[in-house]
């Protein structure tokens, strides 16, 4: 790995790049800080964390799960590596293992391929309460059904909420009348026709789900956000 001391004093002694750096500021580290595990998470959750050497949580993570966990909704936005799929993984965790078949939650991304990696790390942690199942343009059509009566954790993004979903919401009217959290992965600010298409497309999420009775938690991660409470 790259010492980002060393990058920067490579880049700004190298006579073609002076004068393209704006600014520079170098920080002091800061000591960690650590909270414990919510000991009212279910125990088979809390097994699965300690077998994994997790013990304790960052105190971001701390506050995002205990404010998601308490209905509100929550925008992290942390550097890369910093722990922030926890963040939305325990909250929806909680609430497919606590209340089983009460409720749903729905994982977005921005590609289908960090839906299958999320879709990994959801799997390997091997609860038994929660059917998690990719539905992207991938997946076959046989299965497609089967997704719609089991999963109860759908990972998907914009493109096929809004043409393989939305539109034939009555299909999915179990899925959404039980729907408690809404995951936005890699949340960015979107420009032009693309960003208005996606605003669009969680109003209409959100108010076919107010149409199945459900009002469900948002929770945004974001490793560039400059304005996350604004955009969120």
């Amino acid at each position: 790995m790259t010492d980002p001391v060393a990058l920067v004093d490579d880049l700004t002694g190298d006579p073609d790049y002076r004068g393209q750096l704006v600014h520079l500021e170098r920080l002091p580290a800061r000591p960690s800080r650590l909270v414990e595990l919510p000991g009212d998470l279910p125990e088979v959750l809390l097994d699965r964390l300690r077998a994994r050497g997790i013990d304790q949580l960052w105190s971001h993570q701390a506050a995002a799960v205990a404010l998601a966990r308490a209905g509100r909704h929550v925008v992290v936005a942390t550097g890369t590596a910093s722990g922030k799929s926890l963040c939305y993984q325990l909250p929806v965790f909680d609430a497919l293992l606590d209340r089983a078949g009460k409720h749903t939650a729905l994982y977005l991304s921005p590609t289908k391929a960090l839906a299958r990696d999320q879709l990994r790390a959801v799997r390997s942690f091997a609860l038994a309460g929660v059917r998690a199942s990719a539905y992207d343009g991938d997946t076959p059509a046989e299965d497609r059904p089967m997704i719609r009566r089991n999963a109860n954790l759908v990972m998907t993004n914009p493109d096929m909420l809004h043409r393989g979903i939305l539109p034939s919401h009555e299909r999915w009217a179990s899925f959404l009348g039980r729907l408690a959290f809404v995951v936005i992965d890699e949340a960015h600010t979107m420009r032009g026709v693309f960003g208005s298409h996606v605003a669009a497309i969680l109003r209409r999420l959100r108010r076919l789900a107010g149409h199945y009775r459900a009002d469900p938690v948002f929770v945004l991660a974001s490793a560039t956000l400059g304005n996350p409470a604004e955009l969120a």
